[in-house]
């Protein structure tokens, strides 16, 4: 795996194209919004789901439906669809056969990036510091260096036997495989740096709220997204959360006011 990724050879099994051609037309400058409809567009599926998310409530304060995939990829913009693109092949790699052994572990990614993608979204527009797309599109993210171990563990099953040492390699790789994997795939070096320094919590910087204070606050959140206080408990003293401004009440507020809309919009990603 070192050195694929220092080679740059990034490959994802049954990463389905139609998400990689998404990627690859948003990450130029010079694509046309006709192009990126047509590439969306070609897979029904990921067509729906785009226009899931432009219709909750996030992204649709008004109420007011879109019926059309050109006006959801505007009303929501780049990085939502960049967001919701990886939402579907991460979804879609759970049907490769030869990842069949590891779909618990398929699952349980999928469902807490969409999670923590969510709250990352609600977290920025709250405390207002970073662009809250951005931020969506980096918690979405944030596991992809868990994928890539996933679907390279698949050629290796004695690791399958040893939950253990999985976990183990999992936890000490995921994060700057995950850098490594954002930066080859060309995307913001703020995005990359978020999601190497993720588990970083207690990063000492007197520098002003970025993305990697928004990801590190909306991953502990997804961890306790059924218990308020331990939530707080896990966040005293931390110094992400005095950047962020983030005192109990504020807390409380992205929780328990907007978990209905953590959960809409997590379920468009998802569904």
């Amino acid at each position: 795996m070192a050195k694929e990724l220092s080679d740059g050879s990034i490959d994802l099994p049954s990463f389905p194209e139609v998400a990689a051609r998404v990627r690859r037309v948003l990450s130029d400058p010079h694509s046309s919004i006709d192009q990126v409809v047509r590439v969306v567009g070609s897979e029904p599926a990921l067509a729906a789901r785009l226009m899931r998310v432009a219709n909750a409530s996030s992204f649709n304060p008004s109420g007011r439906p879109v019926t059309d995939l050109r006006t959801a990829i505007n009303r929501i913009g780049y990085s939502a669809v960049r967001s919701a693109a990886m939402a579907f092949g991460m979804s879609q790699m759970r049907k490769y056969n030869r990842l069949e052994a590891l779909k618990p572990r398929m699952n349980e990614l999928w469902k807490r990036s969409t999670v923590v993608a969510a709250f990352a979204y609600v977290l920025a527009r709250t405390t207002q510091r970073v662009n809250p797309d951005e931020a969506m599109l980096t918690g979405m993210m944030h596991g992809i260096g868990k994928l890539y171990i996933i679907t390279h563990a698949a050629n290796h099953p004695a690791l399958f036997a040893d939950r253990e040492a999985l976990d183990s390699i999992m936890r000490d790789w995921h994060a700057p495989v995950g850098k490594a994997i954002l930066e080859n795939w060309h995307f913001p070096e703020a995005m990359a740096a978020a999601v190497g320094d993720q588990d970083d919590h207690g990063r000492e910087d007197k520098g002003k709220p970025d993305l990697r204070d928004i990801l590190a606050m909306a991953i502990l959140m997804a961890q306790h997204s059924k218990d308020v206080r331990a939530l707080e408990s896990a966040l005293e003293s931390l110094p992400e959360t005095v950047r962020l401004g983030l005192d109990a009440a504020r807390t409380r507020t992205v929780m328990v006011g907007c978990a209905a809309e953590v959960s809409a919009l997590s379920d468009a990603l998802g569904a």
